[in-house]
């Protein structure tokens, strides 16, 4: 049986080497690098990427580690004053909020993971120009220049994962559409 095109792009993550010395270029680029081909083009295309004019790629680096609240300046310290913040929102949907704050014009498709090390993750995040007229003429992407601010509503991948709309687990079907929906559910169904 013959493979398809794909199966030879799933080499993305090559050798030590190669991704030793890919991660040292990219460290010296800036925070937002735009990028002319993705480097995982099965995974940009399983997200809606065509390789037209209005998509853009765009190479996040997000720094890692704890995300701390600021020192306290003095007086007392309260009893729940914890200084370490437990991080909600995902790196990757920190990656896409950055990328679509860059690009105001833009519109946030989607993102996927690219690379890490002991100090930056790295995401490409897909954008699309809602202005350009080959967006504005293809019925299939056209949907996107009446959105505003997907990435910040939640709508992408990673922001609905945060909202618990991608739960596929035992009993997924009984949290959703709300944990409260789920519970008033439950409560109603015990006073019969």
């Amino acid at each position: 049986m013959a493979k398809s095109g794909y199966s030879y792009l799933l080499g993305w993550k090559k050798s030590m080497d190669a991704t030793k010395k890919r991660l040292i270029k990219w460290r010296k680029q800036h925070t937002v690098e735009r990028i002319e081909n993705p480097t995982r083009l099965d995974r940009a295309r399983s997200l809606g990427y065509k390789a037209k004019p209005g998509f853009i790629i765009v190479r996040q680096r997000v720094v890692r580690g704890g995300h701390m609240r600021p020192k306290f300046a003095g007086g007392r310290n309260p009893r729940k004053s914890r200084r370490r913040l437990v991080l909600n929102p995902t790196y990757q949907l920190i990656a896409e909020q950055r990328a679509g704050r860059k690009y105001p014009n833009c519109e946030v498709l989607n993102s996927y993971y690219v690379a890490e090390d002991g100090l930056y993750y790295w995401y490409e995040i897909i954008l699309v120009d809602k202005a350009h007229p080959q967006i504005v003429a293809d019925k299939n992407i056209n949907w996107i220049c009446d959105v505003k601010g997907r990435v910040e509503r939640g709508l992408t991948t990673s922001g609905r994962n945060i909202r618990g709309l991608l739960n596929k687990g035992k009993g997924s079907e009984h949290i959703r559409p709300s944990k409260h929906a789920a519970y008033m559910r439950k409560v109603r169904s015990q006073k019969k």
